[in-house]
């Protein structure tokens, strides 16, 4: 019996974290000695959509009549989907309506957070919702010291310079601007930014802010995630300012890496990320400020090992172990077995 993934729309998504969370449920499969197949065929126990493009609600009914359950990752909402492209606050009303179409077409749908499944709560999807974390390869995204050598030559910093990054689209949900303005009080500090958005979705006030951008900011753009997690271990703070999150995996990415945190004190992290414990919150550019300031001072206390246990509880093995008992619970895994699927109803098939 296999689990089918389905694929459509990953190069879309690919750069985003949605990309990012369609490989790690393989890999959380995998780890779990599941199968996984790209496919829908005769093995088939249940198919995972990650995506709400049009073609995902082909591949939902498609797998419908082939008798097999859907499983609907909702990463997205109406409330992250705001501030983000081009007229997207406008869209917003509509993308809510779009969404609620689409996790409809699921017989259950898990989204990352209590936080995003409380959300999802209200859209009256009438449909069983489970919060799982997107999880982190805690094996790969780990402290390595000899990794800030080389991140420092590969942008030609010295071990001097204090430096903060923050990761993501170069859009507004994601605080760039606050990051910017951060980077213009704090002038003797280094700043990059990694992450790319193409220029014909963003708004002009964006557009402004990028041309205007402090001399101490780089931006080196979408990286993979080797020179990425040299950036984690390299960099002295990581600043994650967004206004609106589902989970964040960027936040568990530098987490597991042991970089000290400031995060934007926002509703998604309520219950697993405390202030003054693993990470340190603030609310406002003043907060933010001080936060950062302190932790390239050495004045605020080093939170850097809980951040990392953290993660490690939102390992990819940890997640899939999960994943396990919510299949338990809705019939798709046998109780009591791991890796033993429920027979999937009569009749084959290939996903289109």
């Amino acid at each position: 019996m296999q689990i089918c993934i389905y694929r459509g729309g990953e190069r879309v998504v690919g750069r985003s974290g949605v990309g990012q969370a369609i490989r790690h449920q393989t890999e959380c499969l995998d780890r779990c000695k599941i199968p996984v197949s790209r496919r829908l065929t005769p093995d088939t126990a249940a198919v995972h959509i990650n995506t709400v493009l049009p073609d995902s609600v082909l591949a939902a009914l498609w797998a419908h009549l082939r008798g097999r359950k859907v499983i609907w990752y909702g990463h997205s909402t109406m409330e992250d989907f705001r501030r983000s492209f081009r007229g997207s606050d406008l869209l917003a009303p509509l993308f809510r309506r779009w969404l609620i179409f689409c996790y409809r077409r699921g017989d259950l749908v898990i989204t990352p957070t209590e936080y995003s499944r409380r959300l999802l709560e209200t859209y009256g999807l009438r449909r069983p919702v489970y919060s799982l974390s997107n999880g982190v390869d805690t094996e790969y995204f780990r402290p390595d010291p000899a990794l800030r050598k080389s991140f420092r030559s590969r942008y030609g910093l010295s071990e001097e310079d204090r430096v903060v990054i923050s990761v993501g689209h170069t859009i507004a949900r994601k605080g760039l601007v606050d990051f910017l303005e951060l980077a213009r009080r704090m002038p003797e500090t280094r700043f990059l930014w990694f992450g790319w958005t193409d220029p014909r979705l963003l708004p002009r006030e964006i557009l402004d802010a990028l041309d205007n951008a402090p001399a101490n900011v780089r931006f080196p753009g979408y990286v993979d995630r080797e020179q990425l997690r040299e950036a984690y271990c390299g960099a002295d703070v990581f600043a994650f300012l967004s206004h609106e999150e589902t989970e964040g995996i960027v936040v568990l990415e530098a987490l597991a890496c042991g970089i000290p945190t400031v995060l934007r004190d926002i509703p998604v992290y309520e219950g697993w990320l405390e202030h003054g414990r693993q990470v340190y919150k603030a609310k406002d550019l003043e907060e933010i400020q001080r936060a950062v300031a302190g932790l390239l001072d050495g004045t605020l206390p080093d939170l850097r090992a809980a951040g990392r246990e953290t993660a490690v509880s939102r390992s990819l093995e940890a997640v899939g172990a999960r994943l396990c008992g919510i299949y338990q619970r809705e019939g798709i895994l046998r109780r009591g077995t791991r890796g033993a699927l429920a027979q999937p109803a009569a009749g084959g098939g290939i996903l289109p």
